[in-house]
């Protein structure tokens, strides 16, 4: 399967300038075949905001169907992170929402770990488990940004079955050694391909380093970004994953009852 990372530069708080943002980088990039998967950062129409009342939406609002539209369109597998909305009142979600070729939503996570430098749990309230779910053959496992700092959601989803775990992101700059080891650490522990795609730019808080990449079971980076709003990919192979698996069997006891 091939997979692409959009790694954009989010317009703050303006969701019809992220979609016509996502477009033009889909026009420069190669075509995006057909039951590809294609991955848009952490919050990738808002940016990442705490004001919920501008940018938190419906199951069915723009930014679900403006993806879900993408889908179809180029009839490939999506996931994007959005601002869902909570299960409280004035409370919202940071959430991966999954969409099929056939533009339906069949799976939405809920980030487990807010951003506790920015006090994100106050206005997003962390989910409480992680979502493993088909995509062809592949089980994937969406998580987002702070999720990458602790190896329990990865452990878990791999129990699961996740053979790839896709990580969206908005991680600064200041931190940016940290995420591209953290990265490479959870595709080998978990012998799992590991795509990360982080946003580019900046927002008023914080500036962000791109350094998207794709990374396979035994931590080789297949594809890397810089800093600018660009798109990377490659194709990632189970049959690949598998043998490693069986080669070196250091995660058996989590994936032999999948």
């Amino acid at each position: 399967m091939r997979v692409f990372a959009f790694q954009t530069d989010i317009a703050w708080e303006d969701r019809f300038a992220n979609f016509s943002r996502i477009e033009a980088l889909a026009q420069e990039t190669e075509p995006i075949g057909a039951d590809s998967l294609v991955v848009f950062p952490e919050l990738s129409t808002s940016g990442f905001s705490m004001n919920i009342a501008a940018v938190a939406e419906p199951a069915d609002g723009d930014s679900a169907q403006f993806f879900s539209g993408f889908a179809k369109k180029h009839r490939c597998h999506v996931i994007a992170g959005v601002a869902g909305e909570g299960d409280e009142p004035g409370s919202a979600a940071n959430e991966a929402a999954c969409y099929s070729p056939d533009g339906l939503e069949v799976a939405r996570y809920r980030k487990m770990n807010p951003f506790v430098g920015a006090t994100e749990g106050n206005y997003y309230p962390a989910g409480t488990s992680p979502v493993v779910y088909p995509i062809g053959e592949w089980k994937v496992a969406p998580l987002i940004c702070y999720d990458l700092r602790f190896p329990e959601p990865f452990r878990t989803a791999t129990s699961m079955g996740a053979e790839l775990i896709v990580v969206i992101a908005n991680w600064p700059v200041v931190r940016v050694d940290h995420w591209t080891t953290l990265v490479r650490a959870r595709a080998i522990e978990n012998q799992a391909y590991v795509i990360g795609v982080n946003r580019a730019g900046s927002d008023p808080a914080f500036d962000y380093p791109g350094a998207s990449l794709i990374v396979g079971p035994q931590g080789e980076i297949l594809a890397a970004a810089d800093d600018s709003a660009t798109v990377i990919s490659a194709v990632i192979d189970r049959e690949k994953l598998l043998k490693w698996r069986r080669d070196f069997p250091a995660i058996a006891r989590l994936t032999s009852a999948t």
